[in-house]
């Protein structure tokens, strides 16, 4: 006779609870970001090449501008989350106002630099000279919008804090509807071109800004917190995040390296590496979500001095991510065959990518765990451990990497370098987990 499993401790099922309840609409919202440069490709690609080309370029420089200040979200959340545990909501609410004071500063910054520039930096992306005007035009519009997708990172990581990803989710969902319907409007409809385009989304980026505004100004004047800008808040927030600045540097250093070899490697593993890199993107959109979850979570036990909660939160989060990274493992093996001549009718980029791919399952455990740790550490505030984490494991990858063309193996051998990468955070994490230092209670760390 076949038993029923036994029932979850009951600590077990309230982190499930906890997991599921953060981690799913956070997935939501992180899946709904990339879409905004779907939609303007849709829409600009019937425009023309020159102006896909275009935006295609300007697209890159902004989306590594504005990942390069992830930690504005990160660092928030962390922030906020403790103050929450601590039971300070206006303490909370007035931290995370400071992180979105400094993404507004930041914002400005950006826009300083990227206006003048535009032209250099569109010619430094190796645009043609067809595209390099559209691109130019692209960048300077959408740069405007920058200090809006800025207050959106930041006010994120308020949401985050105050264990709330549905409103990220509720506001994710109404841009992404109102850019692609701006964008068709203005390019079409007004004539404007890729300059529609690009005033398309700005104004959708300041109106998921302006939604994010209003529910955290309700909040703050719920709890009497303070709006007003506060230099050594800001001061605070902005040292808090340079170490996850250093991090998010190191993490995006290992991607350029990797697509630098792989077009070193010829123009048949370039196209079979920008596949699986983004095959490899979405499978971190998941994964990154039980990530912020964990964050969010291990702030709110360390705020509340509940040290045990916080192990026992971070060791059902980590079985989430094995699980997880174990799931994606099993589909990417058992979907190779479906999905692969989705991308490519190439038969000699199909048998460049199978076991190329078959390197990015067997590492998706660990992938899980790594994703999982990174977001605990983040929600202890232990950023400068992260960074130095990443800057061992860049060193690491580096060498292994370039060496890739000099003794072989080709692509295969460059995503088992990548799979080095991945084992190398996940040894420096577990690590630190397992020393318990990470561990510092109360309502600031």
């Amino acid at each position: 006779m076949i038993q029923a499993p036994a029932p979850l401790p009951p600590s077990r099922q309230r982190h499930d609870r906890e997991i599921i309840s953060l981690a799913v609409p956070a997935f939501g919202a992180l899946v709904a970001e990339p879409l905004f440069v779907m939609v303007d490709s849709a829409i600009v690609g019937h425009l023309g090449t020159p102006q896909l080309a275009g935006l295609a370029v300007a697209a890159a420089l902004l989306t590594t501008a504005v990942s390069v200040f992830v930690f504005l979200a990160y660092a928030t959340t962390a922030a906020v989350a403790r103050r929450v545990g601590a039971g300070d909501l206006a303490s909370a609410i007035r931290q995370g106002m400071d992180g979105i004071w400094l993404a507004l500063l930041l914002g400005i910054l950006v826009i300083a630099i990227a206006l003048p520039t535009a032209p250099w930096l569109v010619d430094v992306f190796g645009a043609s000279d067809t595209a390099a005007p559209y691109a130019t035009t692209y960048l300077r519009i959408s740069s405007l919008g920058i200090p809006a997708m800025l207050v959106v990172m930041a006010a994120t990581g308020v949401l985050r804090g105050l264990q709330d990803t549905r409103t990220p989710l509720y506001v994710a969902i109404g841009g992404f509807a109102a850019n692609g319907a701006l964008n068709a409007g203005l390019v079409y409809g007004a004539g404007l071109g890729i300059a529609g385009s690009a005033w398309g989304t700005v104004i959708a980026q300041i109106a998921m800004a302006a939604a994010y505004l209003i529910v955290v100004v309700r909040g703050a004047r719920r709890h009497g917190a303070s709006l007003r800008p506060d230099a050594e808040g800001i001061k605070a927030s902005a040292q808090a995040g340079i170490p996850l600045l250093v991090r998010t540097l190191s993490l995006r250093a290992v991607l350029m390296i990797a697509t630098a070899v792989a077009a070193r490697l010829g123009d048949t593993e370039i196209a079979a590496h920008q596949i699986i890199l983004s095959l490899w993107n979405l499978m971190a959109f998941a994964l990154d979500a039980i990530a912020i979850a964990g964050q969010a979570i291990i702030g709110r036990y360390l705020g509340a001095d509940d040290a045990k909660g916080a192990r026992e939160a971070c060791r059902r989060m980590v079985q989430w991510g094995i699980a997880s990274g174990v799931v994606f493992g099993a589909l990417i093996v058992l979907a190779r065959p479906l999905f692969v001549p989705l991308f490519t009718g190439d038969q000699s980029v199909q048998d460049t990518l199978f076991p190329a791919l078959l390197v990015v399952a067997l590492s998706q455990p660990i992938a899980g765990v790594v994703f999982v740790l990174d977001g605990v550490l983040m929600g202890a505030g232990d950023g400068r451990y992260l960074a130095w984490a990443m800057l061992v494991t860049l060193a690491a990858f580096a060498p292994a990497a370039l060496l890739v063309p000099t003794f072989g193996g080709g692509l295969t051998a460059l995503w088992w370098a990548m799979a080095l990468m991945m084992a190398v955070r996940m040894v420096t994490l577990s690590l630190r987990t397992r020393s318990g230092k990470w561990i510092v209670t109360g309502a600031t760390r």
